[in-house]
């Protein structure tokens, strides 16, 4: 028995993508059909696409040493394989933070290591996975489980080296183990490791975090910085017997409690190893009320609800999946944890892509059903205007062709007008990414190495530290006022527009800046944590800034590049409805008009120019009818929510575009 719930839940989830990714491809085949295609509307249509494939869901575990982070990842994933998979055995097994996914692309399983000896680069673990030569890779046979387990014993490998090499690569003395020699410690083998492997749920989409104790939290900056940020649910390991102790609050606190509430991850606590309360003396009962005390005092100490922590044993969890033993299973409580991971995670990730693809491209389709309608309801007027007109249709056809070039020719003055408008804003859009223009962050980045360079005392670090964000900021105020004005140019073209449509008014996009704010916030923040941490830092302090700060500019660096792509797009897009409701109206007036001075230039009855037209009905009717299924498919609610399972979560505190 294996998390058939989960995945379950991920298959009707990438089904339900499949399906998305089925009615846009013939939405944009539909466009083409109606000569209503641009090259602003595929790109938009590419990009969701491209969004809906790559997609994927991230869980990461995270716990100090011992709290059977690995032995969970077993119960959970390689139950099938009749024994343990990762090494889980009692000590620190988990060495070095590890990946789990399925890489379609590869035709081998693998697992790839990263040699420690690479902490002394400046380069971060993101930059060394587009280098496959510093990796050792080791190829998996998934048909032999006893070579599986043999390779997987790799991520647990350590090495000896002296003290003072040690704490060059960022390790403290102390949470290390001695080697037997004196002056020489233990240290991980390896920095990062990477598991490409077939199985169910990592086929659909799901990746695995494996993560070490709080030392490696703290010597691998990335790991805060980005790997756990960008997971969208993070299981927090506790022992049962052990409660919350100081070093796992540490983590909580340092690592994770803020996560919530920057990224809208999901955070769990795992109150692990239950089966240590398990009484036969003292029966089921007094069991179940100690384990409940244990699970409300953690609650409250965590600061999350009583329900988001799960008391579970993954040992017993797996022993009993292997024997087949049900009772076990049930008694070992790991289904409760299965059930929230389909209820919350798969939930969230269907509710970001509602907000990321479907309703953009729902808006979309909505738009071309409103001007096929528009051109229907015509068609059907002049059809009436003919049949009552039988003897003199021939003037009448004249005249509606006179009027439809009329209306054309309205259509096609307000796309110059658009294209004007488009000009105008092309500059200020020049003006907001030359506020965020690379060059300028290569400056700041200059001068915060100099800085850092010149000075190795504790307040010289401190101070390069605040002048980098105090330049950050500068520009992010000077973005803003650039925004404001962009701003006020696109509301008052979308104002013009709304009150010759009255009908049809459209939403102005607006660009938005607060999210980036927010974040560079949050990583200030972070530098500031490790300033005030630096005091107590035993470590090499020139290693430790330097790697703190490749990975912290790294994340600085991505923040300001999709900034500026953001900018970019906007300016790009943010015209984009109203050139499509103009472009539309002009191609289907001009289709129109076609079939108009046709049916004129007839010299046979009346009676089969009405054919003509009711032919031309039935096209836009069929054309229609096509349109309202793509809708019908695109409004179809989400697995999760079809079922009616949805648990109320945050909404998300950003604006996600289809651009992220």
């Amino acid at each position: 028995m294996s998390m058939e719930r989960l995945s379950q839940q991920v298959s009707a989830y990438v089904a339900w993508k499949r399906e998305l990714m089925r009615e846009i491809t013939r939405y944009r085949s539909w466009l083409a059909h109606n000569r209503l295609s641009s090259e602003a509307m595929e790109t938009r249509l590419d990009n969701a696409l491209r969004l809906l494939r790559t997609d994927h869901i991230t869980l990461a575990f995270v716990g100090e040493f011992s709290r059977g982070k690995t032995e969970l990842i077993n119960s959970l994933f390689f139950s099938e394989y009749g024994q343990r998979m990762l090494p889980s055995q009692a000590g620190r097994t988990t060495m070095c933070p590890t990946e789990l996914f399925f890489d379609p692309r590869s035709e081998r399983s693998y697992i790839r290591l990263l040699p420690i000896e690479t902490r002394l680069a400046d380069a971060s673990v993101a930059q060394f996975k587009r280098i496959p030569r510093h990796w050792v890779n080791i190829p998996l046979d998934l048909s032999d489980p006893a070579n599986m387990v043999q390779a997987f014993a790799q991520v647990a490998k350590t090495k000896p080296m002296p003290v003072e090499q040690a704490i060059q690569l960022g390790f403290h003395p102390d949470m290390l183990e001695s080697a037997g020699k004196p002056d020489q410690v233990l240290v991980p083998a390896w920095r990062h490791a990477i598991v490409n492997f077939d199985h169910p749920l990592l086929r659909q989409g799901l990746r695995i975090l494996d993560t070490p104790g709080l030392n490696a939290l703290g010597s691998e900056p990335e790991l805060t910085l980005s790997m756990l940020p960008s997971a969208q649910a993070i299981i927090f390991l506790l022992a049962a017997d052990t409660g919350v102790t100081a070093s796992d609050m540490d983590i909580w606190q340092q690592h994770i409690r803020q996560l919530d509430e920057d990224t809208q991850t999901c955070l769990f606590a795992v109150l692990n190893k239950i089966d240590v309360l398990w009484d036969d003396l003292a029966g089921e009962t007094f069991v179940h009320n100690a384990i409940a005390q244990i699970q409300s005092a953690t609650a409250k100490q965590l600061g999350i609800a009583p329900a988001d922590v799960l008391p579970l044993s993954a040992k017993q969890a797996l022993l009993a999946k292997v024997r087949g033993d049900a009772e076990l299973l049930q008694r070992s409580q790991m289904e409760t944890l299965e059930n929230l991971l389909c209820a919350r995670i798969v939930a969230q990730k269907e509710r970001l892509l509602e907000q990321r693809v479907v309703n953009q491209v729902l808006a979309l389709v909505q738009n071309s059903q409103h001007v096929l309608n528009l051109r229907l309801e015509k068609v059907r007027e002049q059809q009436g205007q003919l049949d009552t007109h039988q003897q003199d249709n021939g003037q009448l056809l004249f005249e509606m062709t006179a009027k439809t070039k009329q209306d054309h020719g309205l259509h096609h003055k307000r796309l110059l007008s658009l294209k004007t408008n488009q000009r105008l804003l092309k500059r200020q859009g020049d003006l907001l990414c030359s506020a965020v223009r690379g060059e300028r962050l290569d400056q700041h980045l200059d001068q915060v190495r100099q800085n850092l360079s010149g000075s190795w005392t504790t307040l010289g670090i401190q101070q390069a530290i605040l002048h980098f964000f105090r330049s950050m900021d500068h520009d992010l105020h000077n973005l803003e006022q650039e925004a404001e004005m962009a701003n006020k140019m696109v509301s008052a073209i979308y104002r013009r527009h709304n009150e010759e449509n009255p009908l049809h008014g459209i939403d102005a996009p607006l660009f938005h800046i607060q999210r980036y704010q927010y974040e560079l916030k949050q990583l200030r923040g972070k530098a500031d944590q490790f300033r005030l941490q630096m005091k107590t830092l035993l470590t090499e302090k020139r290693v430790v800034t330097r790697r703190f700060f490749a990975t912290l500019v790294q994340e600085v660096i991505g923040l300001h590049m999709r900034l500026r792509q953001d900018a970019e797009q906007w300016a790009h897009d943010a015209l984009m409805p109203l050139m499509q409701h103009s472009l539309e109206h002009k191609q289907l007036l001009e289709s129109h008009m076609l079939r108009l001075k046709a049916l004129a230039q007839d010299t046979q009855q009346a009676r089969l120019r009405g054919q003509q037209l009711q032919r031309y009905t039935g096209e836009l009717e069929q054309q229609l009818q096509q349109a309202a299924e793509i809708l019908r498919t695109l409004r179809r609610p989400a697995p999760i929510q079809r079922q009616g399972k949805v648990v109320t979560l945050p909404v998300a505190n950003r604006q996600q575009g289809l651009h992220d």
